[in-house]
């Protein structure tokens, strides 16, 4: 029997379309428990593991599964692009390079999450990748990978939402999503406050869910088109 996805609760919700992801798993949604104004973990999480077993039942390879989740999170990436260029008060829209990338890993991560990425890093080797990384990336905190789909990344469709994004934005890039074992003593300032900046103390990461520490980190690999680097040379000149 293939292996699925662990969840939580099944309850049913109202309006959730203007609400971040948040992390309190003793509220349920149209329940009596407090109101932080975020979409319960524990909804997210039944609903994306719906999501996996029916692109899971459908795929003959891991590739292909996450190649499915990654094409399932792309349209949520154009339309949160979208929402904020229709919220914006600027009429600008951003041309440069790092500027879509702090915009994704801090505005979309913060309007998605509650929060914004732990952190934005640039390749040492090639000048073309960059790294998003994320100590408790949503879309796996309950996800248990079976043996047979061990290198399975749970998280592939975050990689799709940013891959949205950036496409929507002009930027053509292949995304994609890793698990990176964490190292001791690695971002310990993450497990003692629980999470990234920009959060407002609405995240909490997943010791504070009784959990046990996470052993692996999130890392969403955005490799550029040429083009894209070039175009952005250019504006140097």
């Amino acid at each position: 029997q293939r292996g699925t996805f662990d969840t939580m609760s099944r309850t049913n919700t109202t309006s959730i379309l203007e609400k971040p992801l948040g992390r309190n798993t003793n509220r349920v949604l149209g329940g009596g428990g407090s109101n932080d104004g975020t979409v319960s973990l524990s909804a997210f999480s039944y609903l994306y593991s719906e999501l996996v077993q029916y692109h899971q039942g459908r795929c003959a390879s891991i590739s292909e599964l996450e190649r499915r989740l990654e094409s399932s999170g792309y349209g949520v990436g154009l339309k949160v692009l979208e929402m904020h260029a229709y919220r914006s008060k600027e009429s600008k829209r951003e041309i440069r390079l790092m500027g879509i990338l702090q915009f994704i890993s801090s505005s979309v991560w913060k309007s998605l999450f509650g929060k914004a990425a732990d952190s934005l890093e640039r390749s040492i080797d090639h000048e073309d990748e960059y790294m998003i990384v994320d100590y408790d990336p949503i879309t796996s905190v309950y996800a248990s990978v079976p043996p047979d789909l061990g290198s399975l990344s749970a998280d592939a469709y975050l990689g799709g939402i940013i891959a949205g994004v950036l496409d929507g934005a002009g930027f053509g890039a292949r995304v994609t999503a890793h698990g990176v074992t964490i190292e001791e003593g690695e971002n310990s300032n993450h497990s003692n406050h629980g999470g990234g900046s920009g959060g407002g103390g609405r995240f909490m990461s997943s010791n504070n869910l009784g959990l046990p520490p996470r052993k692996t980190k999130a890392v969403f690999l955005v490799k550029f088109d040429k083009e894209v680097l070039d175009r952005d040379s250019s504006l140097d000149r």
